[in-house]
């Protein structure tokens, strides 16, 4: 049998070009183990496509490519890809793809747009204020922040502010990346990340949670995620009420927003319960990464997990 041809979508005209490049690379090889025919596809930090031979082909070669394709998997981070504009495109040239439509791919990439749906859930977020340019100047620093773009993720531009000369900086940083920024309370609790797989029965699957050791007052910020000394506890030490907790908020938030195929949810586990912190519908996808080292855990390899996400893309 000639083997299911997939589009694999890597790149992006963002800061997290780098990190997409290893997770549609180390798709693309998973998907070839489980039988595929990986078809790699790139987009270079200028926004132009480019072939599996690393030439450019422009966006109309690009969607013939797709349409060549049984299902188009994007594994964008970040703007231009995760935040549905993918998505939208594969719709547009009506090929299946893998994981979350546009609607979902934005909501869940405005991380003020998603403490708003937390909100209207009864779900607690850190509380927090929305700064643009014209109104930055009016924050005034009054105890421990961190500093973040609205929309942008792997961590690019977050700082732990703890004194007011610290603030000047992390504005300019975040301001570097978006021209909408969140100032939230630092949050004291353990990071809990949740993942969710939707099953073309309606069915939600929970992989065993994951927590991230961070020492106390710390956060997890890019240097932590990509400098090796990230350290992962699965599943992460729970009990059974917290656990379900957990579950129901991010099963909440996935099913409010409209995510498709699988999503990371990430929490702080507070005194007080759950406290949402953001939702990656793109999370990073090598096998070492969180939602594959959280799957993992039940028995599911890392390529397994991918079949799945293709064939609950692909039509009935």
């Amino acid at each position: 049998m000639t083997p299911t041809r997939v589009a694999v979508i890597g790149g992006g005209r963002n800061c997290e070009h780098d990190v997409s490049l290893a997770s549609a690379a180390a798709v693309a090889e998973g998907l070839e183990q489980a039988g595929y025919d990986a078809v790699r596809l790139t987009i270079d930090p200028a926004g132009v496509w480019r072939d599996r031979e690393d030439r450019p082909i422009g966006l109309a070669a690009a969607v013939q490519v797709l349409l060549s394709c049984a299902v188009a998997f994007p594994v964008l981070h970040g703007p231009h890809g995760e935040d549905g504009t993918l998505a939208a495109l594969c719709d547009l040239a009506d090929v299946p793809c893998v994981g979350s439509p546009l609607g979902a791919g934005a909501l869940a990439m405005d991380k003020w747009a998603t403490k708003l749906v937390a909100g209207a859930l009864g779900i607690a977020t850190a509380p927090g204020r929305l700064l643009t340019g014209t109104d930055a100047d009016s924050y005034t620093f009054t105890h421990p922040v961190v500093v973040k773009p609205v929309a942008a993720g792997s961590s690019h531009g977050v700082t732990l502010v703890r004194e007011a000369a610290g603030l000047g900086p992390a504005l300019d940083a975040a301001f570097a990346l978006d021209d909408r920024i969140l100032v939230e309370d630092l949050m004291t609790g353990r990071e809990i990340d949740v993942a969710v797989l939707s099953r073309p029965d309606g069915s939600r699957v929970v992989a065993p949670a994951l927590e991230i050791m961070i020492p106390v007052g710390e956060i997890f910020d890019h240097a932590a995620k990509y400098g090796g000394s990230a350290d992962f506890r699965i599943p992460a030490p729970l009990d059974e009420a917290d656990r379900k907790d957990l579950e129901q908020a991010a099963v909440s938030m996935y099913d409010a927003l409209g995510c498709a195929g699988v999503a990371r949810i990430d929490f702080f586990l507070t005194e007080r319960g759950p406290v949402l912190n953001e939702v990656n519908t793109m999370p990073g996808f090598t096998a070492q990464s969180q939602v594959p080292r959280m799957f993992a855990a039940t028995g599911m390899s890392f390529a397994v997990l991918l079949d799945l996400l293709v064939r609950d893309a692909l039509p009935a």
